[in-house]
């Protein structure tokens, strides 16, 4: 099957989508209204409640929420074959990653910018309310954990990434000056420092004076590095801790100062990088190699768990923590909401989509692609790097050398999990600060002891567990739950704006059906999990720390659900 016929068929329902089906949620469903006064006005204090342009905040939103997963999970779920994935990425984008995005957006912002988990307060109750922020904490850190053990892993084997991330830091702080104090354009300058963070990416590949090889600097891989480490484990913990700093420094500062013009040069990183990639598709023309089910993937059931290893491209609960988090605090206008939210969700979708096609067009034959993709564990272990090539290779039909597109596609990757991270660890100073406040704990809402909490936390979660990848094995060990705990945030989340639709007297059912099918498929997911994998009690040994973290969000997911069924009864009002 040619490649393009898949894409150009995703991308019409794409477009159907975003042009009538969030129309009519926006008008009939969310009643969107143009002359309501946004937090971002009411509460406006410079550093987290700014108002800011549909196109910037698009940015921020954008890359915030496209980080790595939307390309780790395709890439591992294409195991099962390119058609049980397509599907769920197109339709779960339209009618489930999109109405959630929207709503839980639209929903904050009618809520003073306070949080999802917050917000759990008024809509079920105070119970139900410390469970979820529970939930939260435990996803946030999760998230920390896998995106910093994605991006110092993807240092390590793509050194010549690492100086055109480290250009991008000081021209954002610079274009986020000249933007807020000055009153400048942010489009021009952020254009420019996206085309020399490329400058530096395409240089360092064929400069290896220029590529920031910390295993090279110990050593070698089987050098006696830190702590009796060897050149690989001491370089993991090197960029570790320079990540922790940076996050620090970064999910502290004004959203202005970093946060929102390293978004804005990172959403244009992403539509070039889209761009290219669907460019050299349409140039290259591809078969597609893999097979449309792979009927050898017999170790692992893709049903229920291909719904949560894709969470991010089709739905995704932590978009509705930065939708609620940080985007509602930026929004200038509520009917900004539909742009910024449901189409922000069509743009992941469309990274999961052309990661995919990278992935099952690279392989030269169908006997190839399976014999790469011949376990779920491989598939886990080396997803991502078959789209670094896989997506390598659609850039040479731009006349991209394939050695720089593997750099430039590895900064891509690098700068959206970074994104994603310093959000992450910005939305947990959030939640430690209000458990604080909750639990009268004075020390824990100040800014700077709540940001220790969360980046010491991560730290340690990264480094301490033991697993397959040696040290550092936390962010691997982390992925399978990470993918559930997400969609059950999503289900919960969507729950929340259904209860809250529904005591404003508005049909329920867009927001109830992908709630109640996002929350059957995640417990029946978690509960394998917790009974046949990570107790023991089936192949392979027990992993206690999954078994305790999935535990406890099963038992609180439950909770709630109970929660908000007998809050239904009640006559209280939002």
């Amino acid at each position: 099957m040619n490649s393009i016929w898949l894409a150009l068929g995703a991308m019409v329902v794409f477009f159907l989508g975003y042009r009538f089906y969030s129309r009519f949620i926006a008008d009939k469903i969310y009643q969107l209204d143009a002359d309501f006064e946004t937090p971002a006005h009411a509460y406006e204090d410079g550093v987290d409640y700014v108002p800011t342009s549909k196109w910037v905040l698009w940015g921020h939103h954008f890359t915030s929420i496209a980080g790595a997963a939307p390309i780790v999970g395709p890439a591992i779920a294409v195991y099962w074959g390119w058609l049980p994935a397509v599907l769920w990425v197109v339709l779960g984008t339209v009618f489930a990653a999109g109405v959630h995005d929207f709503g839980t957006l639209v929903l904050s912002v009618r809520h003073k910018g306070e949080s999802i988990g917050t917000l759990t307060r008024q809509i079920i109750g105070e119970r139900a309310k410390n469970l979820f922020l529970f939930i939260i904490l435990i996803l946030v850190l999760m998230v920390n954990a896998v995106f910093a053990w994605v991006i110092s892993n993807l240092f390590i084997t793509f050194p010549a990434s690492v100086i055109s991330i480290f250009v991008q830091i000081p021209l954002a702080i610079w274009i986020g000056y000249y933007s807020y104090k000055k009153h400048g354009n942010m489009l021009v300058p952020s254009i420019l420092a996206l085309l020399a963070m490329y400058g530096a990416a395409v240089a360092a590949t064929y400069m290896p004076a220029l590529q920031i090889d910390v295993v090279q600097y110990f050593g070698g891989e089987s050098a006696t590095g830190i702590f009796g480490l060897n050149g690989v484990s001491s370089a993991f913990l090197v960029w570790i801790v320079i990540l922790m700093v940076y996050v620090y420094i970064a999910s502290t500062l004004p959203v202005w100062t970093l946060l929102q013009p390293r978004d804005f040069i990172n959403s244009h990183q992403l539509v070039v990088g889209l761009g290219i990639l669907y460019l050299g598709l349409f140039i290259l023309t591809p078969e597609v190699t893999a097979p449309a089910t792979n009927p050898e993937a017999t170790d692992v059931s893709w049903f229920p768990l291909l719904f949560i290893t894709i969470a991010c491209g089709a739905v995704s609960g932590f978009h509705g923590l930065v939708s609620s988090g940080t985007t509602s605090k930026q929004l200038n206008k509520e009917t900004d909401a539909r742009f910024v939210g449901y189409l922000g969700a069509v743009g992941e979708g469309a990274l999961a989509l052309i990661t995919i096609i990278a992935v099952t067009t690279y392989f030269v034959s169908t006997g190839e692609f399976t014999s790469f993709y011949n376990t779920f564990e491989h598939a886990s272990a080396e997803g991502l790097t078959a789209f670094v090539k896989g997506a390598a290779r659609l850039a040479t039909g731009v006349f991209i050398p394939e050695m720089a597109a593997r750099t430039i596609v590895s900064v891509i990757i690098i700068s959206f999990a970074a994104t994603t991270l310093d959000t992450s660890v910005r939305l947990m100073r959030y939640i430690i600060s209000e458990l604080g406040e909750q639990y009268e704990i004075p020390s824990l809402t100040h800014i700077h002891a709540a940001t220790g909490v969360a980046v010491v936390s991560t730290a340690l979660l990264v480094l301490l567990p033991e697993g397959p990848k040696g040290f550092g094995s936390g962010g691997y060990l982390l992925w399978p739950l990470f993918g559930t705990s997400n969609q059950l945030l999503a289900g919960i989340s969507l729950l929340l704006v259904s209860i809250w639709l529904y005591r404003k007297g508005r049909p329920i059912i867009y927001t109830a059906i992908p709630m109640i099918f996002l929350l059957f498929m995640t417990m029946w997911a978690l509960a394998q999990q917790l009974l046949f994998k990570w107790s023991g009690y089936g192949a392979g040994s027990a992993n206690w720390l999954l078994m305790f973290f999935g535990a406890v969000i099963f038992v609180f997911a439950v909770w709630i659900v109970l929660a908000a069924t007998i809050s239904l009864r009640s006559n209280v009002s939002d």
